[in-house]
């Protein structure tokens, strides 16, 4: 099946949530790491909670919401909320991203990000972070005003690149994300950056890779 489009989650398989807090990890202290991944359960939380509710609110809008949760459980100073704001907008991406991307880009591949992330967000991670020109599109889910792993969101690369499901090569090292579009009739990839469990979610993906740089072998 010949793949037409590499699509990359963007947060947790491009870029470490966890990079806000470990730069402040000397004012947060020792658990810094245990702030840092509850934030992040709350924030996917939020999204899936408010998709349910039918209450939308922007990607951005419902991290302001989780951080300020987040602080208040781990006692974080308040002073703190803008730096912490601030950094997640230029999160730190992987070590090998840049480089596999550039080597994605000679195969003549459309690369893309399809993510929960604001437009705004994803431009300037992109352009923060010197990725500008790697990528075809960032597909956000503004567009349809619902969170992942809704199969509205999964449909958006098809129509700009004219293909069907399966020739959408998608990559997540999130497994709900994963199992989302392996539903949806994506080739799923799970990045599985952190040695987990697969979830049970009527999905297997057929390849498993630790990290970006496995993907040029699985292609």
């Amino acid at each position: 099946m010949k793949t037409k489009a590499v699509v990359f989650d963007a947060y947790g398989t491009l870029f470490d949530v966890n990079s806000a807090a470990k730069k402040c990890k000397s004012k947060i202290g020792d658990d810094w790491e245990d702030f840092a991944n509850f934030w992040r359960i709350t924030q996917l939380e939020y999204t899936w909670l408010r998709s349910l509710m039918k209450r939308h609110k922007n990607f951005w809008q419902i991290t302001e919401d989780s951080l300020d949760k987040s602080m208040k459980v781990f006692n974080i100073d308040k002073n703190m909320r803008k730096d912490l704001l601030n950094l997640y907008k230029v999160l730190s991406p992987y070590p090998e991203v840049k480089k596999v991307l550039q080597n994605l880009k000679k195969k003549n591949l459309k690369l893309a990000i399809l993510s929960n992330g604001t437009p705004n967000l994803l431009n300037e991670l992109v352009a923060g972070n010197n990725l500008t020109g790697l990528f075809d599109d960032l597909f956000s889910v503004e567009e349809v005003g619902i969170f992942k792993p809704d199969p509205k969101v999964y449909g958006l690369p098809l129509k700009k690149y004219k293909a069907q499901a399966f020739e959408i090569t998608f990559l997540s090292a999130n497994t709900w994300d994963v199992s989302g579009g392996g539903n949806y009739g994506y080739n799923s990839i799970w990045v599985n950056r952190n040695k987990s469990q697969f979830d049970k979610l009527d999905y297997q993906p057929k390849n498993e890779i630790d990290n970006l740089s496995q993907l040029l072998d699985v292609l």
